[in-house]
């Protein structure tokens, strides 16, 4: 509307100008200004014969005819006023002195020409509401960041720590001035613990952003795991676990035990804070240990199984925490062996399964000529005949 009135008033000034040696029109200028400042008011004529100007507020009051102030208001005061020109001061400006003033020049018939009084609303420093302190994991919140008084609405941008995130925007109009409200909905994890909510209020009125900051606590369960160091567990080492947890509340207090049972040599387990030490390594210490710790949310555990090496143990090639996987792999070594073994055995027993049957049929022919022949005689012919032929079946085999 403000824009509307200008460009008519614009027209209405150059309307005037344009019959300032016909019907002397007076000249005036919209004005904008911040609330709680000042504003000058200007009226003019390109010539005069002593007519009086005169200025009237939007509800029509006379505020100064000529150099006669005609509305008791501290707040207004004459600047100038000569046969040209009429100019007011307006002080303290507050949002019910926006609107369209009037300038008069008294002529007959009276020549009128308006000015429009901008006032800026300035809005009110953000407030965010909605935090819940503490948060707890899983949480559904809503926050909510408010500003009072803006004229025009003022605008609200949202940051979660430095990056800029969308909220709901919602407008109310309270007299000439607007409340304005925006508002995120997530829900909460852990991830959000420290995060840093920034609500900015933009604003024609403000030099710098109005912002106010909310820094959001969240609780949830701890989570334990256990910290190795790299090198591997030799006799007579010392050895060292550490218990890593996080959690909010921090989960206190750290509890060690190893295969179920409280430590068994407490002179060389040594327990500081969230660390257990095993100060002179043997192969008793083989085993399971386990870390534990809570809050108010919950209890976790971690655990870690050592093995102990030999002093002079070259080291293992695969991970120490895995019982077993530890020297030359004995077994696959004995595997390949009874395979071996086994292969070579089912060989011979082909190999003798095939001469036992061909030894077998070579001496059944042989013996057919004894079995046929009628005679003595006869059988030792046949014999003779068939042990040619069993030659040639042996160089046949051959």
């Amino acid at each position: 509307m403000p824009r509307c009135v200008s460009l008519l008033l614009n027209v209405a000034g150059t309307k005037s100008k344009a019959k300032g040696g016909q019907g002397q029109f007076p000249i005036t200028q919209n004005v904008t200004v911040v609330e709680g400042g000042s504003a000058n008011m200007t009226c003019r004529v390109d010539y005069n014969d002593n007519t009086s100007l005169q200025w009237s507020n939007p509800a029509q009051q006379t505020l100064f005819f000529g150099d006669k102030k005609a509305l008791r208001d501290n707040r207004i005061e004459l600047i100038r006023a000569s046969s040209q020109e009429l100019t007011i001061k307006i002080g303290d400006v507050s949002l019910s002195d926006d609107g369209l003033y009037t300038c008069s020049l008294f002529t007959m018939p009276v020549k009128t020409t308006k000015a429009f009084l901008t006032v800026l609303g300035v809005p009110s420093r953000p407030e965010i509401t909605g935090f819940t302190k503490p948060a707890m994991e899983g949480d559904i919140i809503t926050l909510t960041c408010s500003t009072l008084g803006s004229k025009p609405a003022a605008n609200i941008r949202w940051f979660r720590n430095d990056k800029e995130v969308q909220g709901s925007k919602e407008l109310n109009a309270t007299g000439k001035s607007f409340t304005v409200r925006s508002s995120l909905q997530f829900q909460v994890d852990k991830g959000e613990d420290g995060v840093a909510y920034t609500c900015s209020v933009e604003h024609v009125s403000l030099s710098n952003l109005y912002t106010t900051t909310e820094v959001l606590e969240v609780h949830y369960a701890p989570r334990l795991e256990i910290s190795k160091p790299q090198i591997d567990p030799l006799e007579g080492q010392y050895f060292k676990l550490e218990c890593v947890s996080i959690g909010n509340p921090i989960p206190e207090p750290v509890l060690w035990s190893k295969d179920g049972g409280e430590l068994p040599d407490i002179e060389r387990m040594i327990v500081e804070g969230r660390e257990l030490t095993i100060t002179t390594l043997n192969k008793t210490d083989n085993g399971t240990y386990r870390c534990e710790a809570s809050n108010h949310l919950g209890t976790s555990t971690a655990e870690y199984k050592l093995f102990v090496y030999a002093k002079d143990f070259p080291g293992p090639t695969t991970d120490p925490n895995a019982l077993g996987q530890h020297g030359p792999d004995h077994a696959l070594i004995g595997g390949v062996v009874a395979v071996v073994v086994f292969i070579t055995l089912c060989l011979i027993i082909v190999l003798g399964r095939y001469l036992a049957r061909h030894k077998g049929t070579y001496l059944t022919h042989e013996a057919k000529g004894a079995e046929d022949a009628p005679d003595a005689d006869t059988a030792i012919i046949n014999a003779e005949g068939n042990h040619v032929h069993a030659e040639e079946k042996k160089e046949y085999f051959i």
